[in-house]
Protein backbone atom coordinates (compact mmCIF):
# COMPACT_ATOMS: atom_id res chain seq x y z
CA UNK A 1 0.00 0.00 0.00
CA UNK A 2 2.83 2.64 0.97
CA UNK A 3 4.31 1.48 -2.33
CA UNK A 4 1.24 3.59 -4.40
CA UNK A 5 0.53 5.91 -1.50
CA UNK A 6 4.19 7.71 -2.41
CA UNK A 7 4.17 7.98 -5.59
CA UNK A 8 0.55 9.35 -5.39
CA UNK A 9 1.31 11.61 -2.81
CA UNK A 10 4.13 12.99 -4.70
CA UNK A 11 2.95 13.74 -8.05
CA UNK A 12 -0.04 15.64 -6.15
CA UNK A 13 2.32 17.74 -4.13
CA UNK A 14 4.35 18.31 -6.96
CA UNK A 15 1.51 19.09 -9.30
CA UNK A 16 0.06 21.40 -6.38
CA UNK A 17 2.78 23.42 -6.05
CA UNK A 18 3.54 23.49 -10.04
CA UNK A 19 0.03 24.52 -11.08
CA UNK A 20 -0.73 25.98 -7.70
CA UNK A 21 2.13 28.42 -7.41
CA UNK A 22 4.61 28.00 -9.64
CA UNK A 23 2.34 28.82 -13.12
CA UNK A 24 0.77 31.64 -11.51
CA UNK A 25 3.81 33.25 -10.16
CA UNK A 26 5.21 32.85 -14.44
CA UNK A 27 2.21 34.43 -15.75
CA UNK A 28 2.08 37.10 -13.27
CA UNK A 29 5.32 38.22 -13.49
CA UNK A 30 5.02 37.67 -17.61
CA UNK A 31 1.71 39.79 -17.36
CA UNK A 32 3.53 42.35 -15.72
CA UNK A 33 6.22 43.02 -18.21
CA UNK A 34 4.56 42.24 -21.28
CA UNK A 35 1.15 44.23 -20.28
CA UNK A 36 1.33 45.84 -17.04
CA UNK A 37 -2.14 48.28 -17.77
CA UNK A 38 -4.18 45.52 -18.69
CA UNK A 39 -2.53 43.12 -15.71
CA UNK A 40 -3.65 45.73 -13.50
CA UNK A 41 -7.08 46.07 -14.37
CA UNK A 42 -6.49 48.69 -17.19
CA UNK A 43 -7.19 51.82 -14.43
CA UNK A 44 -6.87 55.46 -16.26
CA UNK A 45 -5.02 57.68 -13.75
CA UNK A 46 -7.14 60.99 -13.01
CA UNK A 47 -6.41 64.15 -14.47
CA UNK A 48 -5.70 65.91 -11.34
CA UNK A 49 -5.57 65.43 -7.79
CA UNK A 50 -3.61 61.69 -8.28
CA UNK A 51 -4.67 58.52 -8.01
CA UNK A 52 -6.87 56.55 -10.47
CA UNK A 53 -10.33 58.22 -12.07
CA UNK A 54 -11.46 54.09 -13.26
CA UNK A 55 -10.54 51.57 -15.10
CA UNK A 56 -11.27 51.93 -18.63
CA UNK A 57 -13.17 48.36 -18.93
CA UNK A 58 -16.32 49.24 -16.39
CA UNK A 59 -18.73 52.14 -17.12
CA UNK A 60 -19.55 54.79 -14.78
CA UNK A 61 -22.53 57.05 -14.07
CA UNK A 62 -22.51 60.45 -15.58
CA UNK A 63 -25.35 62.40 -14.62
CA UNK A 64 -24.13 66.48 -15.09
CA UNK A 65 -25.02 67.57 -18.57
CA UNK A 66 -21.41 68.66 -18.90
CA UNK A 67 -20.32 65.23 -19.26
CA UNK A 68 -20.62 62.83 -21.97
CA UNK A 69 -23.17 60.12 -20.59
CA UNK A 70 -22.45 56.42 -20.57
CA UNK A 71 -24.82 53.38 -21.48
CA UNK A 72 -27.29 52.63 -19.04
CA UNK A 73 -26.40 50.05 -16.13
CA UNK A 74 -29.23 47.58 -15.18
CA UNK A 75 -26.71 46.42 -12.36
CA UNK A 76 -27.72 46.24 -8.80
CA UNK A 77 -27.61 47.54 -6.20
CA UNK A 78 -25.68 50.34 -7.67
CA UNK A 79 -25.26 51.29 -11.89
CA UNK A 80 -22.09 49.93 -12.98
CA UNK A 81 -21.68 47.48 -10.23
CA UNK A 82 -17.91 45.27 -10.82
CA UNK A 83 -19.36 42.83 -8.82
CA UNK A 84 -22.73 41.52 -10.43
CA UNK A 85 -22.15 41.96 -13.68
CA UNK A 86 -25.84 41.55 -15.48
CA UNK A 87 -28.97 42.87 -17.67
CA UNK A 88 -32.18 43.86 -17.25
CA UNK A 89 -33.12 40.48 -18.53
CA UNK A 90 -36.08 42.44 -20.20
CA UNK A 91 -37.46 41.09 -23.75
CA UNK A 92 -38.50 43.53 -26.67
CA UNK A 93 -42.30 42.97 -25.74
CA UNK A 94 -41.75 43.38 -21.99
CA UNK A 95 -44.16 46.65 -21.05
CA UNK A 96 -41.26 47.59 -18.16
CA UNK A 97 -38.73 47.66 -21.00
CA UNK A 98 -40.79 50.02 -23.24
CA UNK A 99 -41.24 52.43 -20.30
CA UNK A 100 -37.57 52.48 -19.24
CA UNK A 101 -36.78 53.34 -22.64
CA UNK A 102 -39.60 55.85 -22.59
CA UNK A 103 -38.20 57.60 -19.25
CA UNK A 104 -34.37 57.62 -20.42
CA UNK A 105 -35.26 59.17 -24.06
CA UNK A 106 -37.54 62.34 -21.96
CA UNK A 107 -34.49 62.53 -20.17
CA UNK A 108 -32.47 63.01 -22.57
CA UNK A 109 -34.98 65.44 -24.54
CA UNK A 110 -34.77 67.10 -20.87
CA UNK A 111 -31.67 68.02 -20.74
CA UNK A 112 -31.32 69.08 -23.98
CA UNK A 113 -34.84 70.87 -25.63
CA UNK A 114 -33.49 72.11 -28.70
CA UNK A 115 -31.71 68.81 -30.62
CA UNK A 116 -34.27 67.29 -32.15
CA UNK A 117 -32.32 64.11 -33.42
CA UNK A 118 -33.22 60.66 -33.19
CA UNK A 119 -31.61 59.00 -29.90
CA UNK A 120 -29.23 56.45 -30.73
CA UNK A 121 -30.47 52.81 -29.40
CA UNK A 122 -27.42 52.65 -26.71
CA UNK A 123 -28.26 55.71 -24.89
CA UNK A 124 -31.73 53.98 -23.53
CA UNK A 125 -30.78 50.25 -24.03
CA UNK A 126 -28.52 48.44 -21.06
CA UNK A 127 -26.09 46.18 -22.19
CA UNK A 128 -25.95 42.51 -21.64
CA UNK A 129 -23.04 43.39 -18.92
CA UNK A 130 -24.38 46.36 -17.69
CA UNK A 131 -20.78 47.57 -17.59
CA UNK A 132 -20.21 48.68 -20.89
CA UNK A 133 -17.67 51.18 -20.61
CA UNK A 134 -18.18 52.66 -24.27
CA UNK A 135 -20.90 53.94 -26.58
CA UNK A 136 -20.98 54.23 -30.46
CA UNK A 137 -19.99 57.55 -32.30
CA UNK A 138 -23.43 58.59 -33.11
CA UNK A 139 -24.23 58.31 -29.07
CA UNK A 140 -21.52 60.83 -28.59
CA UNK A 141 -22.21 63.12 -31.58
CA UNK A 142 -25.62 63.20 -30.33
CA UNK A 143 -24.57 64.43 -26.89
CA UNK A 144 -22.29 67.13 -28.50
CA UNK A 145 -24.46 69.71 -28.49
CA UNK A 146 -25.80 69.23 -24.36
CA UNK A 147 -21.58 69.44 -23.23
CA UNK A 148 -20.77 72.17 -25.50
CA UNK A 149 -23.21 74.60 -24.11
CA UNK A 150 -22.82 73.57 -20.52
CA UNK A 151 -19.28 74.11 -20.55
CA UNK A 152 -19.23 77.26 -22.81
CA UNK A 153 -17.04 76.38 -25.72
CA UNK A 154 -17.67 75.82 -29.79
CA UNK A 155 -19.65 72.91 -30.68
CA UNK A 156 -17.03 72.19 -33.29
CA UNK A 157 -14.53 72.01 -30.81
CA UNK A 158 -16.46 69.68 -28.81
CA UNK A 159 -16.97 67.22 -31.77
CA UNK A 160 -13.13 67.64 -32.40
CA UNK A 161 -12.53 66.19 -29.25
CA UNK A 162 -14.93 63.17 -29.88
CA UNK A 163 -13.14 62.61 -33.20
CA UNK A 164 -10.19 61.23 -31.49
CA UNK A 165 -11.71 59.30 -29.13
CA UNK A 166 -13.94 57.03 -31.95
CA UNK A 167 -11.67 54.10 -32.09
CA UNK A 168 -12.50 51.48 -35.19
CA UNK A 169 -13.29 47.49 -35.25
CA UNK A 170 -10.74 45.37 -33.42
CA UNK A 171 -8.15 44.36 -36.03
CA UNK A 172 -10.12 46.10 -38.84
CA UNK A 173 -13.12 43.27 -38.60
CA UNK A 174 -13.90 42.51 -35.30
CA UNK A 175 -16.94 44.91 -33.23
CA UNK A 176 -18.22 48.29 -34.02
CA UNK A 177 -16.61 51.69 -33.99
CA UNK A 178 -16.78 52.75 -30.42
CA UNK A 179 -15.65 56.10 -27.59
CA UNK A 180 -14.81 55.28 -24.62
CA UNK A 181 -16.86 57.55 -22.01
CA UNK A 182 -14.29 57.77 -19.08
CA UNK A 183 -11.35 58.63 -21.36
CA UNK A 184 -13.25 61.27 -23.25
CA UNK A 185 -14.41 62.42 -19.59
CA UNK A 186 -11.37 62.97 -18.42
CA UNK A 187 -9.63 64.28 -21.92
CA UNK A 188 -12.58 66.58 -22.04
CA UNK A 189 -12.07 68.05 -18.31
CA UNK A 190 -8.03 68.53 -19.71
CA UNK A 191 -8.82 70.15 -22.98
CA UNK A 192 -12.60 72.14 -21.87
CA UNK A 193 -12.59 72.40 -17.83
CA UNK A 194 -15.82 74.06 -16.39
CA UNK A 195 -16.82 75.24 -13.06
CA UNK A 196 -19.55 73.27 -10.89
CA UNK A 197 -21.94 75.46 -12.20
CA UNK A 198 -21.56 75.35 -16.13
CA UNK A 199 -19.11 77.59 -18.18
CA UNK A 200 -15.51 76.98 -18.88
CA UNK A 201 -13.14 77.53 -15.71
CA UNK A 202 -9.75 76.75 -14.72
CA UNK A 203 -9.94 73.68 -14.00
CA UNK A 204 -12.15 70.22 -13.30
CA UNK A 205 -12.14 67.10 -12.52
CA UNK A 206 -14.51 63.62 -13.85
CA UNK A 207 -14.35 62.70 -9.74
CA UNK A 208 -15.81 65.93 -8.75
CA UNK A 209 -18.53 65.76 -11.55
CA UNK A 210 -20.12 62.60 -11.60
Amino acid sequence: MSSLIRPAASLLLFFTVLTGAVYPAVVTAVSQVVFPSQANGSLLPAKAGGGFAGSKLIGQAFAEPGYFWSRPSATAPYAYNGGASTGSNLGPTNPALAEAIKGRVEALRKADPSNEAPVPVDLVTTSGSGLDPEISPAAAYYQVHRVALARGVPEAQMRAIVDTHVEGRTFGILGEPHVNVLQLNLDLDAAAPRSATGGASNGGDVAAHR
